[in-house]
């Protein structure tokens, strides 16, 4: 028997994006409901994404603790930290139930959105009908639409990746038996952080990234600190790589029969390699969860990449539909979906017109040490305006670093040449996920250089490296006191 029910919001999803749009329309008195499918209630970060793999880097980095401990004065004994790979994954499972339930379930709750679980197809501009899962034939309808549907991991056209079995950012939460070793393709964000939980907790991993350098995307400097780091802690990172082939090495018997594990084929510049491991891990990205969901019969459109079009509003090429999240694309995370849903239910409801500043979003890895990123890079610098005033300093010269002995990393500070404001701010180092938002602060208002030199930072602290980097403008940093203003 069918069921249709009225309500001024509709939402295709139930993640990030989707509870800021029922918070912003709860206060606006506005009847909600929303269907989620795929993931449990939550979306990707509760579920496989910010949560678990923060919770995994902490299991990894008290893993790793005794053997990078720098201080003469205590010792370990010799014997290797033993981790309980399925121990730690229920501690993440309880976690990951603890958010769902308190941060989604119990909100949706409270602000008396209902929620249909199942496959979801707009089916009329305003309507969404169930198609598959327990409301199956449930039909609903409101004054505006809201797609929140977010993406999935992406894997890339190599030839035989098709044919063998890999790891995913979601399926490697389900092994409770790691292998010896893992071979990761990909050099982005998720490469890196996966990359160190395993290899913390005894996994050998070997890194290969297509381009010339791990986090191709963010200012140079900073994937060349971070490979350093890696390959320092006795990670593999190979750049540069063509990928050929991906296939099962040859059994004993000169066959492929019997499945061993896994060999990627790379060309760099005619140089041949083969790496094999005994499992691979494949990290190249997302893509948007779009298709099969009704677009193109109520008119909204996609960009060539499959995400969802549009406009600074967050309105699609539908009037009565809007989109937010990872579906629309980058960036992918979650503050910016849970930012883009509430400016989503403003734009549709109050006429708003609120949009997002995406140069003054910060952009964090959560790897040891960690990496941060706000506004413009050196490069970008450079290409619009034919110079680049940019000042870079060392970790290693930061008190609060050399204090702890704990100087990995750098700190890039992009100013406008004329006006001394700072656009962009790049780091490397402890702390730098916490760091960023002074940065930030600085990039979204438009503040010189000396407006974070006139500031009293506490000392000794990570956060003197900005101020540092800001000093540097103005004078030899390498002769100055630990705390000159």
């Amino acid at each position: 028997m069918e069921e249709h029910n009225s309500y001024d919001l509709v939402i295709l999803g139930g993640g990030a994006a989707a509870f800021a749009a029922i918070t912003e329309a709860s206060g606006r008195g506005l009847s909600t409901a929303m269907v989620n499918t795929g993931l449990p209630i939550g979306g990707t970060c509760v579920n496989v994404g910010c949560v678990p793999s923060k919770h995994l880097l902490a299991v990894g980095e008290s893993a790793a603790a005794p053997q990078e401990n720098p201080f003469e004065a205590v010792r370990y004994s010799d014997d290797e930290p033993t981790v309980d790979w399925a121990k730690a994954l229920d501690g993440t499972d309880a976690l990951v139930e603890r958010f769902r339930q308190e941060n989604y379930v119990d909100v949706a709750e409270h602000f008396e959105t209902d929620i249909y679980e199942g496959y979801g197809q707009l089916i009329d501009d305003t309507t969404i009908e169930i198609v598959d899962g327990p409301d199956e034939r449930t039909q609903i309808t409101g004054k505006k639409t809201l797609v929140a549907t977010g993406s999935s991991p992406w894997a890339p056209p190599i030839d035989g990746l098709d044919d063998v079995d890999y790891y995913t950012s979601e399926t490697i939460l389900e092994e409770r038996n790691l292998p010896e070793n893992i071979v990761i393709i990909g050099g982005g964000y998720i490469a890196l952080e996966w990359g160190q939980i395993l290899h913390r907790v005894g996994v050998d991993i070997t890194i290969l990234q297509r381009s010339e350098r791990v986090l191709s995307a963010m200012e140079g400097q900073l994937g060349r600190e971070i490979q350093r780091a890696f390959e320092d802690e006795g990670i593999d990172v190979v750049t540069g790589n063509d990928f050929q082939r991906v296939r099962t090495p040859a059994a004993d018997g000169g066959t492929e029969a019997v499945q061993s594990g896994v060999a990627v084929e790379t060309d760099d510049d005619g140089t041949k390699r083969t790496v094999t491991g005994d499992a691979l891990f494949v990290a190249t990205g997302v893509q948007p969860n779009s298709g099969g969901i009704g677009l193109e019969t109520v008119g909204v459109e996609t960009n060539d990449d499959g995400t969802v079009h549009v406009d600074e509003h967050f309105q699609t090429t539908n009037p009565d539909v809007y989109a937010a999240g990872d579906v629309i694309g980058e960036p992918e995370l979650e503050t910016v979906a849970a930012k883009e849903g509430n400016h989503g239910v403003k734009n549709a409801f109050g006429d708003e017109g609120v949009s997002i500043d995406y140069d003054a979003v910060p952009a964090v890895v959560f790897t040891s040490p960690e990496v941060a990123a706000v506004g413009t890079t050196e490069l970008e610098y450079m290409d619009e305006h034919g110079t680049c005033s940019c000042r870079t300093i060392q970790m290693e010269d930061v008190p609060r670093a050399k204090a702890v002995k704990n100087t990995d990393g750098l700190v890039q500070v992009v100013k406008h040449h004329e006006t001394d404001e700072i656009v962009g701010v790049h780091m490397v180092g402890p702390r730098a996920a916490d760091m960023i938002m002074e940065a930030t602060l600085a990039v979204k208002f438009g503040l010189t250089v000396d407006d974070i030199i006139d500031t009293v930072h506490p000392f000794p602290t990570f956060s003197e490296a900005f101020k540092q980097a800001c000093q540097a403008f103005r004078r030899d940093t390498s002769k100055m006191s630990c705390c000159i203003e």
